[in-house]
């Protein structure tokens, strides 16, 4: 695999990991441009759990950032410390991730996320008494406030933090929530109230952009293929 930028994401990212945290990374590699013009297309994604680690295919990536998948979305607004791959045509990437954006995809994507959240809160609350279950709660409540609070961010200032300023407060209200999982319903009542009003984001994101960096990765790792036995013959 090509790959064009990657880093680690998830809870490191965050400020919140814990010791045995796992350490998440995400990545965007190219495929070589002539495996798509076969009978099967080349895999748009590879992922593995030991280490926790998510590649997508540049293409993929794009179609999943310009629909505002927040966890796609981390990986061009990462502090430099974080990356660990970079190279040309990833410093592009990270250049138009703006022109990614969307009023509209960005409301639907992190304001959905943070209320799949709260939904898995109240079905877990039963079970709540669990030191496993109330784990599994905590986090899915520290989920809804970070997704809420960076998609207002990007809703009022085009700008996502990726390290959290006061993850000790994020921690603290994960908890509280957990306690009584009811507790989330101002904070998303408040978010979409602010997803209503005026923002700085485009109604629809710019896939020009996106679209002409994806044209020349496909040109850089174009390699013509061998002529076949029955076409030289012919």
């Amino acid at each position: 695999m090509n790959v064009l930028l990657s880093g680690i994401v998830g809870s490191t990212a965050y400020g919140l990991a814990h010791e045995g945290s796992d350490i998440d990374r995400l990545g965007v590699f190219a495929a070589p441009t002539h495996a798509f013009h076969g009978l099967h297309r080349p895999p748009e994604s590879h992922v593995t759990t030991v280490p926790d680690s998510t590649l997508h295919e540049a293409a993929k990536w794009c179609r999943l950032a310009l629909g505002g998948n927040p966890t796609v979305m981390e990986l061009v607004w990462l502090p430099e410390d974080l990356y660990e791959m970079r190279t040309a045509f990833g410093d592009e990437l990270i250049g138009l991730r703006r022109s990614l954006l969307g009023r509209g995809r960005v409301r639907n994507a992190y304001f959905g996320y943070a209320t799949q959240q709260f939904r898995k809160l109240q079905s877990r609350r039963s079970g709540a008494s669990s030191p496993e279950v109330r784990g599994r709660m905590e986090k899915h409540a520290r989920h809804l406030i970070r997704l809420l609070e960076q998609g207002q961010e990007l809703h009022s200032t085009g700008e996502l933090t990726i390290r959290l300023p006061d993850p000790e407060r994020v921690r603290d209200l994960g908890a509280w929530i957990a306690d009584r999982p009811e507790r989330a319903e101002d904070f998303l009542s408040r978010a979409e109230h602010l997803f209503d009003q005026p923002g700085v984001l485009p109604e629809q994101p710019d896939e020009r952009p996106a679209q002409d960096w994806l044209l020349r990765v496909r040109a850089a790792y174009y390699t013509p293929e061998p002529v076949g036995e029955a076409v030289r013959s012919a």
